[in-house]
C-alpha cells in the first residue's frame, strides 16, 4: 500500500512539475511577444474586412465568391506566348494573380493578432473587431468565400484549378485557432454560422478529388493537408477526422517522408531545399501541437526504426541556428530570407522544455516582410497555440 502511495505521489509531483514548466514557457513566450501583440492588435482593430469579393481576375473560371490563385512557378512559354504556361520550379512568376491569397493572409494576420491580444488581456473589444472580419468571410452573403478551393493554383492553358492549390488555405489555420480562443465571447448564432463554413469546407476537403489528390501527395503538400484538416476539425469537433489525422501522421507522414537521420529527402531534392525542409518541419510540428492529447501524444511517438518529430527538429536545428553549416544546395530564391522565428522552434521548446531552441527562436525575425516567407509561414501568432 505504501509503495502504491509513493508511486502515485511521485506521479502527481512530476505532473505538477511538468505543468509548471509548461506555464513557464508560455509566460516566457508572452513576455517576448507582448509588445508585438499589442502593436499588431492596435493596427488590426482599425481594419475593415477585405474578402475574395473585393478583387477578381478575368482568368478565373469561378465567380466572385470563389477563391482564385495561380501556380507560382508557371510562366508564359517564350516559344508560344499565347499557349499553355511552362514550369520553372522554384522561380515565382511575378505576374500571377495573388490578390485573394494576400487578402487571406491579411485576414489571418488580423484575426491572429486580435485573438492574441484577447488571450493576453481578456478585453472584449478585440473579439468584436475580429467578428466583423469573420462574418464577412464566412456568413455575409454579399462578401463570403465559397467553402471550396475549386479554382486555386490554376495554370493558364492547362488547369482551371488543382488539388495542389489546397495548400493556399493554410492561412486559415490561425483564423480557426483564433476562433477557438475567442469562441466563449462570440454570440452562439454567429459562432454556429462560422463553424458551419468550416464544416462545409472540411467536407469538400475530404470528399472532392482535389482533396483526395492533396491527401495523397508525397511531400509537404500531404503534410499540409493533414495540418489543415487537423486544425479545422479541432474547431468543428470532428473526432473522426482528428483520429484519422493522428494515424496519418504516424503511419504515412513520418515513415514515408522522414529519413532515419531526421531529414526530408523529398524536400532536399527541390530547388529550394532549405526553405522547404523548414516548411515541412514546421507543418509536422504543428500537427503534433494540434493533435497531441492525453493517451495519444505525437510529441513522444516514434516509428519502430526511430523516426520522430524530435529527430526532425534535432536534424534541422543546427542549420537554423547557423545557416552557414547547411551542407546541401542553396535555395534558388529567397535563400537570404530564411530562417525566421520558425514555429518548430517555439513549439518544440515548449514540448521538450528545450531552452536552447527557445533562445534561438527569440533571436530570429518575428515579423517577416517578404511575401514568399509569409506565404510559407502560416503560424505567425504562436501565443494562441500554446494551451
Amino acid at each position: 500500500m505504501r509503495r502504491w502511495f509513493t508511486f502515485i505521489l511521485f506521479f502527481l509531483v512530476i505532473n505538477a512539475s511538468n505543468k509548471a514548466l509548461g506555464q513557464s514557457y508560455r509566460d516566457d513566450v508572452a513576455r517576448t511577444l507582448r509588445r508585438q501583440i499589442l502593436s499588431e492588435a492596435a493596427w488590426a482593430i482599425k481594419q475593415q474586412p477585405i474578402t475574395v469579393t473585393a478583387q477578381s481576375s478575368s482568368r478565373s473560371a469561378g465567380d466572385k465568391h470563389d477563391f482564385f490563385s495561380e501556380g507560382d512557378y508557371w510562366w508564359p512559354d517564350p516559344q508560344n506566348p499565347s499557349g499553355p504556361y511552362i514550369q520553372k520550379d522554384g522561380l515565382t512568376n511575378p505576374e500571377i494573380f495573388v490578390a485573394h491569397r494576400l487578402a487571406m493572409i491579411r485576414f489571418s494576420r488580423i484575426v491572429g493578432a486580435l485573438a492574441s491580444a484577447y488571450k493576453l488581456t481578456g478585453e472584449a473589444k478585440y473579439v468584436s473587431a475580429a467578428l466583423l472580419h469573420l462574418k464577412a468571410w464566412f456568413s455575409d452573403p454579399a462578401t463570403l468565400m465559397n467553402p471550396n478551393l475549386l479554382f486555386a493554383q490554376a495554370i493558364q492553358g492547362r488547369f482551371t484549378g488543382r488539388g495542389i492549390g489546397i495548400i493556399d488555405t493554410i492561412q486559415l489555420m490561425e483564423v480557426a485557432q483564433g476562433i477557438l480562443v475567442m469562441e466563449k465571447a462570440i454570440e452562439p448564432a454567429d459562432l454556429k454560422l462560422i463553424k458551419q463554413w468550416f464544416t462545409d469546407y472540411l467536407t469538400w476537403l475530404t470528399t472532392h478529388q482535389y482533396g483526395k489528390d492533396e491527401l495523397n501527395a508525397k511531400n509537404n503538400h500531404g503534410t499540409c493537408w493533414v495540418m489543415q484538416v487537423a486544425s479545422f476539425a479541432t474547431l468543428t469537433g470532428d473526432q473522426k477526422m482528428l483520429d484519422f489525422c493522428r494515424e496519418r501522421f504516424k503511419n504515412v507522414l513520418l515513415p514515408d517522408q522522414m529519413a532515419k537521420d531526421g531529414s526530408f529527402p523529398l524536400e532536399l531534392a527541390r530547388t529550394k531545399p532549405y526553405g522547404y525542409s523548414i516548411f515541412n518541419l514546421d507543418a509536422m510540428t504543428m500537427i503534433c501541437q494540434i493533435l497531441s492529447v492525453d493517451g495519444n501524444n505525437l510529441w513522444t511517438y516514434q516509428t519502430e526504426d526511430g523516426r520522430s518529430i524530435k529527430k526532425g527538429i534535432e536534424f534541422l536545428y543546427p542549420f537554423v541556428a547557423d545557416k552557414d553549416k547547411w551542407p546541401f544546395k542553396k535555395d534558388v530564391m529567397h535563400w537570404e530570407n530564411w530562417p525566421v522565428a520558425q514555429p518548430f522552434l517555439v513549439m518544440g521548446a515548449h514540448a521538450y522544455q528545450n531552452n536552447e531552441w527557445l533562445v534561438t527562436w527569440k533571436k530570429l525575425e518575428h515579423q517577416p516582410a517578404v511575401e514568399e516567407v509569409i506565404r510559407n509561414l502560416p503560424i505567425r501568432h504562436p501565443f494562441i497555440w500554446l494551451n
